[in-house]
């Protein structure tokens, strides 16, 4: 399929993982692409890799001179832009709530939450213009208690943020939606593999996501078979949200009997 040809789309954090798998699905669809990351090394190995659909720019989506910047290189580059997936965020505060500063709050709130907005008001002159839209990473915590209180609160709030814009702007032709993952083998999960591997029993469908997943259904939300779809969060996660995948916690597992 090729639903992003003559297109042109904007992944923040999109130099690894669920970023990287999202800009090798918008180029394989023959869109192009804009790469942004703080990782200069490897923003430059994917646009080689991408080729000449593809450029990168370093960006910090906590500088609204970076995001700025990032939506002039795209529309100076490529002439218009279509899409903005909001990839960049993380949990960077590890602290119990009850030990957690000011500052803590700020930093989590800026990164994930914040910056996912600087983004989209950078963007939104030319996804006007274009008739676009926006896919917002957010995740499960967003939508359940998975611990990780302030990190799960911007995730949240990018969900209550992509209702609002949705609403707002839907009359001018501009679509925003939210997909929201599970647990995805990503990098961050390199020093943690025994974790990952114990979480498959969390999940009914008895794997981890890969970043491809995500990047299956951003893709469709991005694209104009989803174009009579705004406000909405798509969960991709295996089916964590269910409930009944923590019976796989049983020693006696799920089944009585077997299949």
């Amino acid at each position: 399929m090729q639903r992003f040809e003559g297109r042109v789309a904007l992944v923040t954090a999109g130099a690894q993982g669920i970023g990287a798998a999202v800009v090798r699905r918008f180029a394989a669809e023959g869109g192009s692409v804009v790469i942004t990351d703080l990782q200069e090394d490897k923003i430059g190995e994917l646009a080689t890799e991408i080729g000449d659909q593809a450029i990168g720019v370093r960006t910090d989506v906590t500088s609204r001179a970076d995001v700025d910047a990032a939506v002039a290189a795209a529309v100076e580059r490529f002439g218009r832009l279509d899409v903005v997936v909001n990839n960049a965020g993380g949990c960077i505060v590890t602290s119990v709530p009850e030990d957690t500063t000011d500052e803590d709050w700020h930093r989590q709130l800026d990164l994930t939450l914040v910056g996912a907005s600087r983004c989209i008001q950078a963007a939104l002159p030319h996804l006007v213009e274009s008739r676009g839209n926006v896919v917002t990473i957010s995740s499960v915590n967003g939508l359940a208690a998975f611990g990780n209180v302030e990190y799960s609160a911007a995730k949240a709030g990018q969900i209550a943020m992509t209702l609002n814009y949705a609403s707002r702007y839907g009359k001018l032709g501009v679509r925003f939606n939210v997909v929201a993952p599970g647990t995805i083998r990503t990098p961050n999960w390199d020093n943690q593999l025994d974790t990952l591997e114990k979480f498959k029993a969390l999940y009914p469908l008895g794997r981890i996501g890969e970043p491809e997943d995500i990047a299956a259904a951003v893709a469709f939300l991005a694209s104009d078979d989803a174009s009579w779809i705004t406000g909405h969060t798509l969960p991709v996660e295996g089916g964590v949200l269910t409930g009944p995948g923590m019976v796989n916690l049983s020693p006696s597992g799920p089944f009585k009997k077997e299949y």
